[in-house]
């Protein structure tokens, strides 16, 4: 019985999930509403969603985390409730009871299932609490190096220091020899610090050559727990998700049991209510240690929506409006395989970069789906998360879903910027991933970095140079619509006349300048685009080769640039907050 009513849906969110979210509202007969950041004015969300608001901002921070903004937008649209997506505020405690204090509906888990599973060490307690697997593991966060060291003594290596806050490989470090620990633990805690504010720490035994195995669950208000499919998500680049799938193969009857048993007994001991992933791991001797729970929507939600038949975002409307789930585990039906397209180049070690859509063109045909929020002639924006898209590819059987996932990865042409297809396109052929008759599944969490045998052409063109920056040229022009005076934002090519030069921000064409330098070998060149979050040296210091001159950040990666070779650094004039284009010089060191 539903006690809640939703008639529009506030989208906290942008991107192909904004897009995912803003087609179920239009399925459900609800109204959306999107906001934007500046860059994002001309996006396909904004265009999908009914209503569309302006956040007046760039960076996250000042736009999507912006949480007095958003609750501001939401009573001004007159929405009646929040959709929060993934990432972002998705799993903000603080957040879901705003939303709640504002008398909206929250579409997600109870802000305090949200803070006890956002904790991985609280969530750890949960599970240890109700007979889930677990490694051996700190029973809370440790308090310096000897900590760590006394549970290596205990247990042995390898073991894995992780940020009890962290999140997306952030904070996580594997130590395998002993004279690496004390490194391991301080890079750990200034990344959970620098990511996510506080930098408590746990170590827990490390499994060796682990599988990423989890369960979409679905929980109501009523006690109801389903878990709608398994998942494995194996193959990773730094700890962050390329390729997953649905259900996941390869698990044996009593493993299968085992992870839904436990992810059951979580939720409700959780007090869960929602779409929500317990994460496990799976040794290559076949142990299971429960790793977390995202109290979200997951990226990969599709894979199981195809094999189980399940809209899980409509779901969420249902739960939210109070209704039971009113039924028990779906059986799942063939298998789905789901393809993240990136904007990195991997032939340069998974190398994020922004820039203009030259060209995209999609796959199409049976068992495809393509879930994006770009189209051919956007422009990507180095502020944000680098998928363009996720590929998802269907068949009766994994078999099958391979032979379609090969033909559509054939098919799928992006020119511009350089993209994670070449990698995809290898891997559905590699007996690893793709064993033939009984070979072994032989794909771990670290797979792409030890064994994958990177034999690819790099990207060949000069992404993320003039692309970022001729989004910034726009004029503002007063119209009157029905003797009401509004002011309209509109790109300055649309304009009568070239863009005037003072369309173009003082800071943009300084950088654009830097950019142009070309370089020598005393030039130390930037790798990729991005913002710089950290300036360690300056002109006129002296630096050994490899120390670090300065951090970059984009599309959630960051990049420290270090000396090429020892001497004085000269010319470093970037300061925190600049963008820096790839191939650009940062300084010279002499």
């Amino acid at each position: 019985m539903s006690s809640r009513t939703i008639n529009k849906v506030l989208i906290a969110n942008r991107g192909e999930i904004a897009v995912r979210i803003a087609q179920a509202c239009a399925d459900e007969g609800i109204r959306s509403v999107a906001v934007y950041a500046d860059e994002d004015r001309d996006a396909v969300f904004v265009r999908t969603a009914d209503e569309a608001f302006a956040l007046q901002g760039k960076t996250p921070a000042d736009t999507y985390l912006d949480q007095r903004k958003i609750l501001q937008i939401a009573m001004e649209s007159g929405a009646d409730a929040v959709h929060p997506g993934y990432g972002f505020l998705a799993e903000n405690g603080e957040f879901a009871q705003r939303v709640i204090d504002s008398g909206l509906i929250w579409i997600g888990p109870p802000p305090s299932a949200i803070e006890a599973l956002g904790n991985k060490i609280a969530a750890r307690d949960i599970a240890k609490s109700v007979g889930a697997p677990l490694a051996a593991g700190t029973d809370g966060p440790v308090s310096d190096l000897s900590d760590v060291e006394a549970f290596v003594e205990q247990h042995g290596l390898p073991v894995a220091i992780k940020a009890a806050y962290g999140g997306g490989g952030r904070g996580l470090k594997v130590v395998r020899e002993g004279d690496s620990l004390e490194h391991a633990f301080d890079s750990a805690v200034r990344e959970a610090v620098a990511a996510f504010g506080r930098g408590e720490c746990f170590v827990e035994k490390y499994l060796d050559r682990p599988r990423h195995v989890e369960t979409q669950c679905l929980a109501d208000e009523h006690g109801g727990v389903v878990v709608v499919s398994t998942r494995d998500c194996s193959l990773q680049r730094r700890h962050q998700k390329l390729v997953e799938e649905a259900p996941a193969p390869f698990l044996t009857p009593e493993q299968e049991r085992a992870l839904r048993d436990a992810s059951k007994a979580i939720m409700k001991r959780a007090g869960y209510v929602g779409a929500g992933t317990c994460e496990f791991l799976v040794g290559a001797d076949g142990t299971i240690s429960f790793l977390e729970v995202n109290t979200r929507l997951q990226v990969e939600h599709p894979v199981t929506e195809e094999v189980a038949g399940v809209d899980l975002v409509r779901e969420q409307f249902r739960i939210a409006r109070g209704e039971a789930l009113g039924y028990d585990d779906p059986v799942t039906r063939g298998h789905s395989i789901e393809f993240r397209i990136n904007t990195e180049d991997p032939a340069a070690g998974f190398m994020p970069a922004a820039g203009k859509l030259a060209r995209f063109s999609p796959p199409s045909g049976p068992g495809v789906r393509l879930d994006t929020g770009v189209g051919e002639g956007d422009t990507t924006s180095a502020n944000f998360d680098s998928m363009l898209a996720k590929l998802i590819v269907t068949g009766r059987d994994r078999r099958q879903a391979l032979q379609r996932a090969r033909r559509a990865l054939d098919q799928f042409v992006v020119e511009g910027v350089p993209t994670v297809i070449p990698f995809h396109r290898a891997v559905v052929n590699d007996p690893a991933f793709a064993p033939e008759d009984d070979g072994p599944f032989a794909v771990y969490t670290s797979w792409i970095e030890n064994e994958f045998s990177m034999d690819l052409a790099p990207f060949q063109g000069a992404a993320g140079t003039d692309g970022a920056l001729a989004t910034d040229a726009r004029e503002t022009i007063v119209v009157e619509v029905g003797r009401r005076r509004l002011e309209v934002s509109i790109p300055a090519s649309l304009t009568v006349g070239a863009a005037p030069a003072s369309t173009i921000p003082a800071g943009a064409s300084r950088r654009r300048a830097r950019a142009q330098h070309g370089p020598g070998p005393e030039s130390l060149v930037s790798p990729m685009q991005g913002s710089v979050v950290k300036v360690e040296r300056a002109t006129g210091d002296t630096v050994a080769e490899g120390d670090l001159v300065l951090v970059i950040e984009a599309m959630k990666m960051e990049q420290p640039i270090r000396a090429h070779r020892a001497g004085v650094v000269a010319g470093l004039s970037f300061e925190r907050g600049d963008t820096v284009q790839s191939g650009a010089v940062v300084c010279s060191i002499m």
